[in-house]
């Protein structure tokens, strides 16, 4: 996620100096937490394997009891000791911690205000006062000296809460209500509740265990929301929901039966019609129904299939489909409203063998595609009647851009984002008519001393092992010598097509003005190349993610931007299994490497269907109750591959309430690496006992884990200020 370190004149003789003496590292003074072991023989396919910590395995319920019985205490009494050795282990760095924490805080625009999106009549926006780690949800009338009204006061909202998150929110069609989503645990686990805009009332009824959205039919009255499978977690109702009335009273309109499924709902941009889509890796199914009849009938769009994927839009007389059907890059088909099977699909951009086509946005006289091209984003704007047909130019060697807030039909403004690994987010009107931008806001780095200029990007590829060229995106400080010696942070995801986008960071500031290079490898899994690049970095193909990452590596090092001692990785939940298989592949390739929320436990948890999220990853990982993809998976799952050998030094971070990736992964992970591993760096895990997958909910309570983070890798380096 970040990189690091800058360096002074006298930074040459630190780092060669940052291999110091074993001896003199605080954290071989303490004692590390061993766990106890207790072999539990797992056996399928005629295979057995033994898991010493299967023990550490809470069940929700568990969890959740007012007083915790026995296995749960010895599990919260390792957790806790686990956070105790890390405490003791970096107590060095706690004021280096605290000044990098203030550093990054003090980066950020504290009374900020979002760009102001306007809908039905209103200007919607958030704001932050000074010191509030939550925002305000506001809104004013779009007319002349409009008041401001407070939807949301999230921080008095929040105050009384270790946990705080924020859903999704909308206001009815009347403008009179909103309906707004809370998680109070971190589970993803929503409550939804009611305000009366008109009186600042909170309504008695609730709707609880949601995905954390509402969807209003225009009656105004009416909602559709999800509900969970209070085991697995899974999104597998649709249910109707009527306002002064009790959940008890509300009807399922829709239950997705199939496991390796999870359900949705929502709107067209039109507003027409309501949208209930069910979603597996590799097929989508969607129904609709006028949204001015919400008690009607539901259409189904295209009946599923297998590697059949597609999400709609509505626009006068036809539903716009983004599609793979006969086309692996996906291309962008109508279909007449009365008449929406496949056979009736005519296209309106065609498939391209070396375009990705990614979405569209419809206006009322063009049509905006976005597409991805040789990895780089574009925006593509297009006349209904084919008189223009131009992109978006920019400059940047590796930029993110994206279309976003575009609620109105009737306009030639098209609103988008840009971010470079240089350039801060900024928000552009684009006036599609005459090609001019205007710049609405960009993200303010309060600090005197950063300006653009001081900073390089490049995009260069990688050799993979079967010769691929991998992209790989740098940023670094002007006037970095290439001379082998620069600490660099080389981070990546690579799984379920997400392709990692190169943005900018005020935070990774910390570490750039410390010296450090950081590097994004847009490595096989995700898909920034195209779906081949996804297709290829998955299933039996996996391991292509690992040793892409690997020669990114290797390459950066002989370009001589670094070298396997001052060389760091980072990534998070599928990036964490990254992490954790090429800890095992390469364990001296790096000097440390950070975890998080790490998905460790392959084999282990997709055997599992109880576990969330499970059953609908078949299609991403492949099921182990297939023996092939079992011994595929068994053959770099990192929890089952730690062997007795040297490994860097390394941080684990998870979160005790997490439900995308449970706790005891990387909890049983550590205590097999203690138990193995043959050298004496650093090992250390931070389990947060108050959160989940995303950390912490507050605006600035998460960079405490990221300064962190930085004063674990900067103190490798011999740096301290």
């Amino acid at each position: 996620m970040k990189p690091y370190i800058y360096a002074f004149l006298t930074v040459s003789l630190m780092l060669s100096s940052c291999k110091s003496n074993e001896t003199e590292r605080p954290h071989l003074a303490i004692e590390a937490p061993v766990a106890k072991k207790i072999p539990k023989e797992l056996t399928i396919h005629g295979d057995t394997r033994i898991d010493n910590y299967f023990w550490m395995r809470l069940s929700d319920e568990q969890k959740n009891a007012e007083t915790p019985d026995a296995q749960t205490q010895e599990v919260l009494n390792y957790l806790n000791d686990e956070n105790e050795y890390l405490n003791k282990a970096m107590a060095h760095t706690k004021a280096f911690q605290e000044k990098l924490f203030n550093e990054i805080v003090g980066r950020i625009k504290k009374d900020d205000l979002s760009v102001p999106v306007n809908n039905n009549g209103y200007s919607y926006y958030t704001r932050f006062e000074k010191g509030a780690d939550y925002p305000l949800y506001c809104r004013k009338k779009l007319e002349k000296d409009a008041k401001e009204e407070i939807m949301l006061h999230g921080p008095e909202m929040a105050k009384d809460y270790a946990y705080y998150g924020f859903g999704g929110q909308s206001v009815s069609p009347d403008n009179k209500m909103l309906a707004f989503a809370i998680d109070t645990v971190s589970r993803r686990q929503y409550t939804i509740y009611f305000k009366n805009l008109e009186t600042g009332e909170i309504l008695k009824e609730n709707l609880s265990n949601t995905g954390g959205s509402a969807t209003w039919a225009n009656d105004g009255k009416t909602v559709f929301y999800t509900t969970k499978d209070p085991q697995t977690l899974r999104q597998n109702k649709i249910v109707k929901h009527t306002i002064g009335t009790n959940q008890s009273e509300d009807v399922v309109v829709y239950e997705e039966k199939d496991d390796t499924f999870r359900c949705g709902v929502g709107k067209t941009k039109s507003d027409a019609y309501l949208v209930i889509g069910s979603f597996q890796t590799l097929s989508t199914e969607f129904r609709v129904l006028d949204a001015n009849t919400p008690n009607g009938e539901w259409k189904v769009i295209q009946p599923r299939a297998n590697n059949l994927e597609y999400t709609i839009d509505h626009y006068k007389n036809h539903f716009y489909i983004r599609t793979n059907y006969n086309a692996k890059n996906f291309k962008l088909v109508k279909t007449p409203v009365n008449k929406t099977e496949k056979e009736h699909w005519v296209d309106v951009i065609p498939h391209r063998d070396n375009v990705f086509f990614q979405g569209m946005d419809l206006f009322e006289n063009y049509l905006v595609a976005q597409e991805r091209k040789d990895g780089l984003r574009n925006i593509r704007v297009m006349k209904w009647d084919g008189t223009d047909d131009h992109y978006i130019p920019f400059n940047d060697p590796a930029y993110y851009a994206a279309t976003t807030s575009n609620l109105d039909f009737d306009t030639d403004v098209l609103r988008y984002r840009y971010s470079s690994l240089t350039t801060p987010n900024s928000t552009f009107e684009y006036n599609m008519a005459n090609k001019k931008k205007v710049l609405l806001k960009q993200d303010e780095v309060v600090d005197t001393s950063f300006a653009i200029d001081n900073y390089t990007s490049e995009r260069l590829f990688a050799t993979a092992t079967d010769g691929t060229k991998i992209p790989v995106s740098l940023v670094y400080k002007k006037g970095l010598e290439k001379n082998g010696k620069n600490p660099l942070l080389l981070y990546a995801y690579g799984s379920y097509g997400n392709s990692m986008e190169p943005t900018f960071s005020s935070t990774r500031l910390s570490l750039l003005d410390r010296g450090f290079v950081y590097a994004i490898a847009h490595i096989r899994g995700g898909q920034e190349m195209g779906r081949d690049w996804y297709e290829n970095g998955k299933l039996l193909k996996k391991k292509n993610t690992f040793t892409d990452f690997i020669n990114a590596g290797k390459f950066l090092i002989d370009e001589k931007f670094t070298s396997s001692n001052h060389l760091y990785a980072y990534g998070g939940s599928a990036g964490g299994l990254l992490m954790g298989a090429v800890l095992n592949m390469e364990p001296n390739m790096w000097n440390g490497v950070i975890a998080a929320v790490p998905f460790v436990d392959v084999v282990s948890t997709m055997l599992d269907e109880t576990i969330p999220l499970t059953t609908f990853e078949f299609d991403e990982w492949g099921n182990p109750k297939n023996k092939e993809y079992y011994n595929y998976m068994k053959s770099y799952s990192p929890y089952d591959n730690v062997e007795a050998k040297d490994y860097p030094n390394i941080l684990i971070t998870t979160g005790y309430w997490d439900s995308q990736v449970q706790y005891w992964e990387p909890a049983k992970w550590i205590a097999k690496l203690r138990d193995l591993k043959t050298d004496n760096n650093l090992l250390a895990m931070y389990c947060d006992m108050e959160t989940g997958h995303g950390g912490a909910s507050g605006r600035f309570e998460r960079y405490k884990r990221i300064a962190l983070n930085y004063a674990f890798m900067l103190d490798l380096e011999g740096v301290t200020e």
